[in-house]
């Protein structure tokens, strides 16, 4: 009995296998490069999202749910609001100053560091901000920080989803 093999292209017995080599050239897709027109075209329609627009949406909700805190919690649940916008918003905005400067795109390398790095003092500030919460801000109410650290975040999602056409959106429901 021979026995199995985990061979790609012999099946162990010395025979070959059964099934056909890879051919990459029928599976590769036809690629056709953009003319410079259709590249400017491409690029009016589809503008990239702006890292302040983002930085906008948190301020925004996070605005929405200072007063909803307020109206809830009194003054204490809307510091703790307020305070949890700013975990967010605060170095999202230290990390968008600093992707956007005209160092991180002195070329492709430099600006893959500075998002790594913009990342790492982002993600160290938000945390620090998160140890000192109950010494900034005494009474922290943490549901109401928390939940509004959560929406901030989910401003992303926010910006992102004002970018698809309204005709994209109806053609998938």
């Amino acid at each position: 009995m021979p026995r199995p093999s985990f061979d790609a292209v012999t099946r162990g017995d010395g025979r070959a296998s059964s099934r056909p080599a890879f051919d990459d050239a029928a599976e590769q897709a036809t690629f056709k490069p953009l003319s410079r027109a259709e590249a400017e075209a491409f690029r009016r329609k589809h503008p990239p999202l702006s890292p302040w627009r983002v930085i906008a949406a948190q301020l925004l909700i996070g605005a929405m749910a200072v007063i909803v805190a307020w109206l809830v919690g009194g003054a204490i649940g809307a510091m703790s609001a307020a305070y949890g916008a700013a975990v967010v918003v605060v170095p999202g905005t230290l990390m968008a100053r600093g992707a956007t400067s005209r160092l991180s795109s002195v070329s492709p390398v430099v600006s893959a560091v500075s998002m790594l790095w913009w990342g790492f003092v982002k993600m160290a500030l938000s945390v620090a901000m998160l140890v000192l919460a109950a010494r900034i801000v005494p009474g922290l109410v943490w549901p109401a920080m928390l939940a509004t650290m959560v929406l901030c975040m989910l401003s992303y999602w926010f910006a992102l989803l004002s970018r698809v056409p309204a005709a994209a959106v109806e053609a998938n429901t």
